[in-house]
């Protein structure tokens, strides 16, 4: 057995103390907090002033909390006037108790190097070290060492051998290869973990960019785009700390899956405060489906309702519902009648439409409007608005006029009469639409608003109409803020090239300087509007400022043997695309399971997904199918006493999961069964991007279990 590293004793007495001065701060913040609950009296601004100092102290206790996470990763020896000083690199900032640096934040502009740093630009690095941790407890160290003889440091202050102590000379490859494999083969916990250990060079340079403008992350299968992004949006609120804290963070992904699967990714990094959601959350007072596809919207509705066209639709709508009198109003008044003109409505519809940018506001104006007009004709003497309004304002047909000429509405109102009538629609869209997609749009109504579930299109069509609606005026005509559109001073976006035109101005009017980051890849967009370029993309989002596109070239995930298939299928969708390039080979190429027998192919998804729980020794295991084909896997796993969960409501918590293939988009797992290939490709949109997505999930093991003939590109 080979040596250990000689200083690994040393690094795990510093690690202790390290651990040690962490603890010392949660005990001294649980002090101040405990002095802060001591009185709850006092004046206003003592309350005030004693629950920020709380609310900063329980943030300040949460990102101490560390978890099973490790807090020292690393160690950069630097080199400045002859002199070598040492920085341990962790995953937040810890002092002792003379306030000297224990731990370097990861953030840091001192830790850049630990990232950055290669054999051509060592940044003034003797040495950068990586630790192999678990929690607190050191299992090995990797020496990178720049250039050989500085202060001693040469290359026998490492040995190679069996994980205690490894060392290799800088060059401009992969940054500490074992700890990055070691990271990599850690089986899966369901969960997506950070990378703030072992990031690379590439990724590092997105992390670190400027905050302002749209950067767009174009990456490939485990190329690490979305931990990349969560690990910027961290970096962000580090660096931009105020305002950035105030204006808020908001992170979208594409179903509740995913964000099951990231939400302790941002926790881990000491910042737990950034919104993550799904654009449907961003839309309050409405019902929504579930996640059963046969629940959704058909894909020829869904493409319409996607389309920006859909915009100029719905402003149209909201037009359609302001509407003169078509015949002039006798209304009863003390004892004569005062009159409503038709041709006076129409002038007060022309002046409301030209004073209000937002069809609620007009509301109480049309009113004062009408009651002067009633006003205006009596003719026995003064009578002001007020006198006409008190007298009438209970009367069946002035409320019956009032809901005509300018009805005060929600955007699900809007929308479930515009969808539920055919002329309403042919109306709004008679300039933008065709009689198809019309149809395409409508459905019948139901009789309670309550009883409606909006499907994921209608999301952005409500969120256009409440820009055209507004918030509904109280009582007092004020509009309360919290029902106004928040705006976040970054944004992030994962898988947006599966965004629609409508879905991406959603997004946009929340932006409230333009600076987002967004990631996906053109070669996994399914999506009835794939985007060619990611000009498409940009042309919906923020311009003020230039915007950047940067591409993951580098498959940390995927093995090589999975990846080479996977390849040729997205050759054959995306002709000329390049697929990133895998650093490792896995233990074995994917496996075929054909099945003669049609009526047999649920036996064998059984009998191929218990061999693949014990091929990778009961790690994660997904059995990714054909959405129409979930329910009938799911009866036979419970049949045959199979333990399992459902993606659309377990998330990956256990440790076999059957995930449709419409929700399998950004998620890992070590082992994954995916069934008939080809009903993937015929049953999607994008049936053979589909097919590449599902292909692409495995860090381990892949298995193909199929009765139907393969796809041509699957077959060697």
């Amino acid at each position: 057995m080979t040596a250990q590293h000689p200083d690994f004793d040393d690094e795990q007495a510093y690690i202790d103390h390290a651990y040690d001065c962490l603890e010392r701060s949660r005990e001294d913040a649980l002090k101040l907090r405990g002095h802060t609950e001591a009185g709850m009296g006092g004046t206003f601004q003592n309350r005030f002033e004693r629950n920020a100092i709380d609310d900063a102290l329980v943030k300040r206790l949460t990102d101490l909390d560390l978890g099973d996470a490790a807090l020292v990763f690393g160690r950069i020896d630097r080199l400045e006037n002859d002199e070598l000083e040492s920085f341990y690199i962790g995953r937040l900032a810890v002092s002792d108790e003379k306030r000297q640096p224990v731990v370097v934040d990861w953030r840091a502009p001192i830790a850049e190097p630990f990232y950055r740093a290669t054999g051509r630009q060592p940044m003034n690095l003797a040495r950068r070290r990586h630790f192999i941790v678990q929690s607190n407890k050191l299992l090995g160290i990797e020496d990178e060492l720049f250039g050989e003889g500085h202060l001693g440091i040469g290359h026998d202050d490492g040995l190679v051998a069996d994980g205690e102590g490894t060392v290799t000379q800088a060059g401009t490859g992969l940054r500490g290869y074992s700890t990055l494999l070691a990271s990599i083969e850690r089986g899966r916990t369901g969960q997506l973990g950070d990378i703030v250990a072992t990031i690379q060079a590439e990724q590092d340079e997105i992390i670190r960019s400027p905050q302002s403008g749209v950067l767009v992350v174009q990456g490939g299968p485990g190329t690490g785009k979305t931990v990349v992004a969560l690990h910027r949006a961290a970096y962000l609120l580090y660096t931009n700390r105020f305002p950035l804290e105030d204006q808020g963070v908001l992170v979208i992904g594409p179903n509740r899956v995913f964000l099951r699967y990231i939400e302790r990714v941002l926790p881990s990094l000491g910042e737990a405060g950034i919104e993550q959601v799904i654009l449907q959350d961003l839309v309050p007072d409405v019902r929504w489906v579930t996640m059963s596809a046969g629940e959704q919207d058909r894909p020829e509705t869904a493409r319409v309702k996607g389309d920006e066209r859909m915009s100029d639709v719905v402003e149209k709508a909201v037009r359609d519902r302001q509407r003169p009198l078509r015949e002039d109003m006798v209304l009863p008044f003390r004892s004569g009648y005062v009159r409503l003109r038709a041709e006076e409505t129409e002038r007060i519809i022309k002046t409301a439409r030209r004073r209000f940018r937002r069809h609620n506001s007009g509301r109480k104006w049309v009113e004062g409007e009408v009651w002067s007009a009633l006003a205006a004709t009596w003719r026995e003497g003064d009578v002001s608005h007020r006198d006409v309004r008190e007298a009438l304002r209970r009367d069946d047909d002035m409320r019956v006029a009032f809901e005509r000429m300018w009805p005060v509405l929600t955007p699900a109102q809007l929308l479930h009469d515009l969808f539920g009538s055919r002329a309403l629609l042919k109306s709004a869209g008679q300039k933008f639409l065709e009689l198809d997609e019309v149809e395409a749009l409508y459905r019948p109504r139901s009789e309670e608003l309550d009883d409606v579930r909006w499907t994921t299109a209608d999301a952005a069509l409500l969120d256009e109409a409440r820009v055209h609606l507004g918030p509904i005026p109280g009582k007092d005509g004020k509009i309360d803020e919290a029902d106004e559109i928040r705006t976040y001073g970054h944004i992030v976006i994962d898988e947006v090239q599966d965004l629609t035109p409508m879905q991406l101005a959603m997004v946009t009017r929340r932006s409230l300087s333009g600076s987002m980051t967004v990631v996906g890849d053109l070669a996994q967009a399914t999506g009835a509007h794939a985007p060619a370029t990611w000009d498409d993309v940009l042309d919906h989002l923020p311009g003020l400022k230039a915007s950047r596109v940067i591409g993951l070239s580098v498959g940390y995930r995927i093995p090589g043997q999975i990846m080479d298939l996977a390849n040729r299928v997205m050759e054959a969708a995306n002709p000329g695309l390049r697929a990133p390039r895998a650093v490792r080979e896995g233990v074995a190429g994917p496996t075929f399971a054909a099945v003669a027998d049609p009526s047999q192919l649920l036996a064998e998804i059984v009998a191929r997904t218990r061999e693949m729980v014990e091929l990778v020794n009961g790690g994660n295991v997904a059995v990714v199918v054909p959405d129409r084909m979930a329910e009938a896997v799911a009866d036979v796993f419970a049949e045959a006493g199979v333990a399992f969960g459902r993606a659309a409501n377990t998330a990956l918590d256990n440790g076999i999961t059957i995930v449709p293939v419409s929700v399998v988009k950004g998620l890992e797992l070590d082992g994954v069964v995916v069934v008939e290939p080809s009903d993937i490709v015929e049953a999607e949109a994008q049936g053979m991007r589909s097919l590449y997505v599902a292909l692409t999930r495995a860090t381990q093991r892949l298995t193909i279990v199929h009765a139907r003939p393969l796809p041509a590109p699957m077959i060697g």
